[in-house]
């Protein structure tokens, strides 16, 4: 099948190197890419162009609509010196965002079925993907007069603050939230939120920031407006009184630990939107299990959408790499990346559906893989997979080979002991199992209360003891009479 035009942005270090494997193995044979344009954000390609291939990548990005990146270096003064780079390279996401009328960076955790990782429903977040911390002007200034002064493109000039420095060393600091686009970020919000079923939040510190109050107050119009009535209906605010709820960032931060059950979203600024997104992230296992994609507004109206991981180049699995041991690198981060594009530019170019087919096969692969015993080390411990094993396992699923069949070639094991758990079954006295719950049911109703369970327990010996508690449970339930 033909895939529609598409930007592949390629990294660095293990990451570049495992989807270096996934696309020879799971695309190519089976995908026309000739429609995809690629770019190489290397630090040594960025230096080799003068950042040139940056333009051209968020150029390319702008007219395509649908860009895959995989994770890039931005070096530290060490790296820049390591690598022989001519000057200081900044990070390619400043540039993407503004190129790319940048509006949320859209993160939501990753489930597998019968796979229990950190949040058991969705959680889903959109952070607010300019402003803030990240873009600050700053100085180190001795005491004096600060002033912060605007002026209007008609000349007018406001003093926004003006204060006294009696310090001898202050570190003063600039940098301001662009509001025209919070309304779009709340319609993404809202509606990828009714899409999960999940209760919507909004997250800030206006009580002490009350600069953040528009923030806020552009989301709860936008909610009551367009909003309010359906998700009242679909019973997603029922438990914040029927409103769109409020939190302050600390509160949030306590809560995000607290609702493992999931079911939530949460809306905030640039800074508060990273760090508790982190945060998600280690509650849900690892940031390989959470996605990230940047949203973004072409001159049209239509939406541009860029896809990554939410994790780096993962340099430790890399230089062990390049000392030949062997990795268990889990792409699950990086091919839901590679899905989201593959099937945007589907929706961009309408069609062709069977691409849209094939990446969510793509998925389905990788989660009965998980599940069946032919997972990476993270989730398998050390029977784990390799790197490229789990590529070339993946692989073979999707060229419909029978699971049993791979199961066999690259994890045996699981097999044996499948059919042994199996076996153990069949050798259940099904007639000795219903005398004992007769003779237990002492009063014939034909159920168990607590106290016969307990009288049945006391007279088996396997009731627990004060100080051995976890050790008698363990042995009735491994060792059942």
């Amino acid at each position: 099948m033909v895939s529609p035009e598409m930007v592949y942005i390629r990294g660095e270090e293990m990451t570049t190197y495992c989807m270096d494997l996934i696309l020879d193995k799971w695309i190519y044979p089976h995908v026309d890419t000739s429609k995809w344009e690629f770019f190489d954000l290397s630090c040594k390609s960025r230096d080799e162009t003068d950042d040139q291939v940056l333009r051209d990548a968020v150029k390319a990005g702008k007219r395509v609509g649908s860009i895959f990146k995989e994770p890039t270096v931005t070096p530290s003064a060490e790296q820049r010196k390591s690598m022989g780079l001519k000057k200081a390279l900044p990070s390619p996401n400043g540039a993407m965002r503004r190129g790319w009328n940048g509006i949320t960076i859209s993160r939501d955790t990753i489930h597998i079925e019968g796979l229990k990782l950190g949040f058991e429903k969705p959680v889903l977040f959109e952070r607010h993907a300019v402003g803030g911390e990240y873009g600050a002007g700053y100085d180190t200034v001795g005491s004096g007069v600060l002033n912060t002064i605007f002026t209007a493109e008609n000349g007018k000039t406001i003093v926004v603050d003006s204060r006294q420095l009696d310090n001898k060393s202050n570190a003063v600091v600039t940098y301001h939230n662009p509001l025209d686009n919070v309304e779009d970020m709340a319609h993404i919000f809202f509606q990828r939120c009714l899409e999960a079923e999940v209760t919507p939040y909004v997250v800030t510190k206006k009580t002490v920031f009350k600069w953040q109050e528009p923030f806020w107050l552009k989301f709860k119009e936008v909610f009551d407006e367009h909003y309010r009535a359906e998700f009242l209906g679909r019973g997603l605010i029922l438990k914040t009184g029927g409103e769109l709820q409020h939190l302050i960032s600390d509160a949030a931060t306590m809560q995000i630990i607290r609702w493992t059950g999931g079911g939530f979203g949460m809306a905030a600024h640039n800074y508060d939107g990273d760090m508790l997104t982190d945060e998600i992230a280690q509650i849900h296992r690892s940031p390989g299990f959470i996605t990230s994609n940047l949203i973004g507004k072409n001159d049209d109206g239509s939406l541009i959408k860029e896809f990554e991981a939410s994790h780096g180049t993962v340099a430790d699995m890399w230089h062990a790499h390049l000392e030949g041991k062997e990795t268990s690198l889990n792409p699950l981060g990086l091919v839901e990346a590679l899905i989201g594009a593959m099937q945007h530019s589907v929706a961009l170019h309408k069609g062709p559906h069977e691409l849209h087919d094939f990446a969510n096969k793509i998925r389905r692969c990788m989660h009965l893989a998980f599940t069946n015993g032919l997972g990476t080390r993270d989730l398998a411990g050390p029977e784990g997979l390799t790197t490229e094993k789990f590529v070339d396992a993946i692989a073979e699923l999707l060229n419909d080979a029978p699971l049993d069949q791979v199961i066999d070639k690259y994890n045996p094991q699981h097999n044996v002991t499948k059919q042994a758990a199996d076996a153990s079954t069949f050798d259940i006295d099904e007639q000795a199992m219903k005398k004992l719950f007769e003779d237990l049911d002492t009063n014939k109703d034909g159920s168990l209360c607590y106290k016969e369970f307990a009288q049945g327990l006391k007279r088996l010996n396997v009731a627990p003891k004060k100080g051995k508690r976890l050790r008698m449970l363990r042995i009735s339930l491994e060792d059942p009479v």
